[in-house]
């Protein structure tokens, strides 16, 4: 499915971000180390103040690191959304992700857990991974698998679809729905067309993302499936989304994944939004709401209107 109208609201974040020159950080090296450690130091500081007033929340920890499952004070209609959030491997969870939560849980009584997985550059790919299936041992692997959702966004949907990909081959249940937003699938970054596609998106950039790829890869090569799960059979990973905006440098690989699951015969509902940048469903704009209706028949089928 590809949508092409663009509300005015999107088109005004554009020219902000363009404005306030935000590309700049992913642009330049120096610039993103920096909002490396800026991002890092901070430190845990778990869901944002309106999640932990409207919503039971529990921390709790896997291997030492904390883990947060958000839920809704009253009922609930029993599914369980695993989600791994973005940062290009390096950056902390975000004040749009616990919003994001929020708006999902609201809309569907859904429970809401999300693993804060460790980081780059102290930590590579295989103690990440390690984590993550770890994470799901302890928050998923009893949920029944028509109640269980994985998602995430950029390189949490890279980290989404490998821990699905490993469940499968391992013959594991795998979960009902792997949804993938924005999705960081190859980490070598060598589509061709992605030069120009880098051009369009005023927020990401290739070189702030190599620079990501080359600290968390460490010493494995980019193409290990842990790294790049576009690579390799896609087939038996239950229903899989993708959603995707015109105006991100990850565009390129989005739409190789609809293609290949296409040529192997894998179901792929696909969402690609004319004029979107990266992870826009975070955002408030109609766009993103959109995008939250569909994503919450996803979690619930079942799903009746909220009034």
């Amino acid at each position: 499915m590809i949508r092409s109208k663009t509300s005015l609201t999107a088109k005004s974040l554009l020219a902000w971000l363009r404005l306030t020159k935000r590309k700049r950080t992913y642009a330049d090296v120096d610039r993103f180390r920096r909002s490396i450690e800026s991002s890092q130091a901070k430190g845990d500081q778990g869901p944002i103040r309106s999640i932990r007033r409207r919503f039971d929340v529990t921390r709790s920890e896997v291997d030492g690191r904390p883990c947060y499952t958000i839920r809704p004070r009253r009922g609930g209609v029993g599914k369980h959304v695993l989600y791994f959030h973005g940062g290009a491997y390096v950056h902390q969870i975000q004040h749009d992700h616990w919003r994001f939560f929020g708006r999902l849980i609201d809309r569907t009584g859904c429970s809401v857990t999300v693993p804060i997985y460790p980081l780059a550059p102290d930590h590579h790919c295989p103690e990440t991974t390690a984590f993550v299936r770890r994470a799901y041992d302890e928050f998923a692997a009893d949920v029944e698998a028509e109640d269980q959702i994985v998602m995430g966004d950029s390189a949490g949907a890279g980290i989404a679809l490998v821990l699905t990909k490993a469940l499968r081959d391992e013959g594991r249940p795998v979960p009902k729905e792997t949804v993938l937003l924005s999705p960081w699938l190859d980490l070598t970054l060598s589509h061709p067309a992605q030069p120009a596609l880098d051009e369009r998106d005023p927020y990401l950039a290739l070189t702030g993302l190599n620079e990501a790829a080359r600290l968390y890869s460490g010493r494995l090569p980019r193409t290990d499936p842990r790294l790049s799960p576009l690579s390799g059979d896609l087939s038996g990973l239950g229903a899989l989304t993708v959603y995707i905006g015109t105006k991100d440098v990850l565009l390129a690989d989005a739409r190789r994944l609809h293609t290949l699951c296409t040529e192997q015969g894998v179901p792929l509902s696909y969402h690609e939004y004319e004029g979107m940048i990266h992870a826009w469903m975070l955002a408030s704009i109609p766009e993103a709401k959109l995008a939250l209706e569909e994503i919450s028949h996803l979690v619930d089928r079942s799903l009746v209107k909220a009034v």
